[in-house]
């Protein structure tokens, strides 16, 4: 656990990019799309998204 937690922090941008932003955008795609709803594209480019943006703030430090 004492290893876990630094790992943890020390991803966090990451983190957040995968777990909120990622479905943010999917539900996004899904109510402007409807069609698409059905289809697992809207959470692969969410994941995309929200992960590269993720990895960019993590890698910059900075998400603008």
């Amino acid at each position: 656990m004492s290893r876990i937690l630094p790992l943890i922090f020390q991803n966090l941008t990451f983190l957040f990019g995968i777990g909120f932003l990622a479905p943010l955008v999917a539900q996004v795609l899904e109510r402007t799309v409807p069609s698409i709803a059905t289809t697992p594209w809207p959470l692969v480019i969410g994941l995309v998204v929200g992960g590269g943006w993720g990895a960019i703030a993590q890698k910059t430090g900075r998400w603008v």
